[in-house]
């Protein structure tokens, strides 16, 4: 096994003091929930928060460790992991964490890079209080490569010739696209990255191409970045970006559901992911985590990995056994106890089951790490380290200014509903905690961004469907403030002509649509369509798709992506699903209306 660079752990914690703000999220996390392992009984219970990208194999090894006979003081333990994304708990610890909203308080922590314990210490010293993490033990490692529709890598001559940064770079500029290698009909070359500000898949993107900018694989320098080259070397990368986003799980999600429809060609021609993703994706599971009764079912086409010749970075999953006035020494002894259990040979080869590589330097890699899966376990052969604090803050306060610029108009529900209060115990409306979380989002758009918004409901008796207009898209710099006012003044009326509203501001962003840009829609609405008239609903429902279809009217040549909010318990958040997964995009989940904050954060990540 290649050993870590010995940097990486300690100059990303250091990095991410820093940016302590912008990092989110390494794992790309989907739902998060405690995972039901049975009644614990008597015993010692020792929580655990996990990153969701190993919450099946955790939940695996938390059964057969509780099966055990495992003691502390004479009571057995019993391990308990939830799934939560990385960043996401990092926050909850470092703040308040509501055990009735979040599930219970962990005793193990296990993000998926030990950069989030430096993170959660500065956070917490910050504040004047004591740190509550130490030194995580990797459990398990996995690079980051650049997954590739297998035809598009052969075609630039993969697995034989080497393929980098600087090689994508250079299809994105050419004007031929595809064509310069013979397939004219793949079209432009398409690029799905995610935020570096959410998502250390992002970040460990960004480090990676800026490397290859210059040709180093250390010692990167702020003069470095000043440099001409390196700036549009990063800004040419980035023009071929779809869209961004907190998570590859949209990535894989959305390619593996245009493979079902022989489309997979047409989505997009490359992600920076980690190498388990690709893994998951050959096996027919995109997403890591099989529901029960769900069958995996691999790709038509399957991807590879192209681990970058200029470099490339690792995750380690550590283990984090928290220093926290809630955790009590038998419940540290138990996590102990779990984490020798974890690093058993016999785990650590389970380990390799799940696509991960083994923490262990004793466990030999073996499948699924293979060429079979579109995996080389030689790679990578050059790790990169990861630059100074000073660097990296400069590094993506560089990259809010050459990323992808964005056309996006923010459709917001005023219907009735909206003026209910968001929970039994709240005395904030649904509506006004809508209008804080979009007031806040509104700053992690850059000035050169256009951004309109318009909001929908009915008249009184619901004859008549009102679509407003408040504000225009246009320059973000020239209207923040008419922005700002419009939403503080959103008060609600009546009903909800979600479907109306939707195809309207999608006709209009296409009629619109800036081929320099992320073209996209965000529709945040607490209801079902409810027009006034129920009849027509499928006939409405079944156009509004087939209009924003990719392969449909304006998808093909002016792609909108159409980003739905289900917001509370009575969103028709099926109905939002399928006309997010008809754009290529995702639904975001805000049932509980107390998370819209941080989820419309999650949607803006896209932008």
């Amino acid at each position: 096994m290649k050993n870590i660079s010995k940097n990486l752990l300690l100059c990303l914690g250091a990095v991410c003091l820093l940016i302590l703000s912008s990092c989110v999220d390494i794992a790309d996390d989907s739902e998060e929930g405690l995972i039901e392992l049975g009644d614990p009984g008597d015993c010692i219970v020792v929580d655990m928060s996990v990153s969701s990208e190993k919450i099946e194999l955790l939940t695996e090894l938390a059964e057969s460790f509780n099966s055990g006979d495992s003691e502390v003081d004479g009571k057995c333990v019993f391990v308990r992991p939830q799934k939560k994304a990385s960043g996401g708990a990092m926050q909850l610890l470092a703040t308040d964490w509501d055990e009735e909203i979040e599930g219970p308080k962990p005793v193990v922590w296990s993000p998926a890079a030990s950069t989030w314990g430096p993170i959660l210490n500065a956070k917490l010293k910050s504040k004047g209080e004591p740190e509550m993490v130490g030194e995580g033990k990797p459990f398990m490692l996995t690079p980051l490569v650049i997954a590739m529709p297998e035809p598009m890598a052969q075609a630039m001559g993969w697995p034989d010739t080497a393929i980098g940064w600087a090689d994508i770079l250079d299809l994105t500029q050419s004007e031929e696209g595809w064509a310069k290698f013979g397939h004219p009909e793949w079209g432009e070359f398409r690029l799905g990255k995610t935020n570096p500000n959410f998502s250390t898949s992002g970040l460990s993107a960004l480090i990676a191409q800026t490397y290859a900018a210059t040709g180093k694989s250390e010692n990167l320098t702020s003069e470095d970045l000043k440099r001409e080259e390196v700036i549009q070397f990063g800004t040419g990368v980035e023009e071929a970006v779809v869209h961004y986003g907190d998570t590859t799980l949209t990535f894989l999600n959305n390619w593996y559901r245009a493979d079902s429809r022989g489309a997979a060609l047409s989505y997009v021609s490359a992600a920076a992911v980690e190498e388990k993703s690709v893994v998951d994706y050959n096996l027919g599971n995109p997403d890591g985590v099989l529901d029960l009764g769900e069958e995996p079912r691999p790709p038509k086409i399957p991807l590879v990995a192209i681990y970058p010749k200029e470099g490339t970075i690792y995750s380690d999953n550590p283990f984090f056994v928290l220093d926290a006035d809630w955790v009590d020494e038998n419940e540290k002894m138990g996590a102990e106890l779990f984490q020798t259990f974890v690093q058993k040979t016999e785990n650590q080869e389970k380990v390799l089951e799940f696509g991960f590589r083994p923490g262990n330097p004793n466990v030999e890699i073996s499948d699924p790490i293979s060429a079979e899966n579109g995996l080389n376990p030689d790679e990578p052969r050059q790790l990169l380290e990861v630059p100074s604090s000073e660097v990296m803050v400069s590094l993506l306060d560089r990259w809010g200014d050459q990323r992808k610029g964005a056309r996006v108009t923010l459709v917001v529900d005023v219907s009735g509903s909206m003026g209910e209060f968001a929970t039994q115990d709240s005395r904030d409306t649904k509506l006004e905690l809508a209008k804080k979380a979009t007031l806040s989002a509104l700053d992690e758009f850059k000035d050169d961004d256009l951004i309109g918004l318009t909001i929908f409901t009915t008249d009184e008796n619901a004859t008549r469907s009102i679509i407003t207009e408040v504000v225009p898209v246009s320059r973000f710099g020239d209207q923040k403030q008419r922005l700002r006012q419009s939403i503080n003044g959103l008060t609600p009326k009546y009903g909800t002509p979600l479907f109306e509203v939707i195809k309207t501001s999608y006709s209009d962003a296409v009629e619109g649509y800036d081929p320099t840009r992320i073209n996209a829609i965000v529709v945040l609405s607490d209801g079902v369509n409810d027009d006034g008239n129920f009849d027509d609903d499928n006939q409405q429902l079944t156009e509004l798709i087939n209009l924003a279809s990719i392969g449909g009217e304006g998808q093909i040549s002016r792609p909108v992506r159409i980003f739905p909010i289900a917001y509370g318990q009575d969103a028709d958040s099926d109905t939002l699903e399928n006309i997010a997964e008809s754009t290529s995009s995702a639904v975001y989940d805000a049932s509980d209306p107390r998370s819209i904050e941080k989820v419309f954060a999650e949607v803006i990540s896209n932008f």
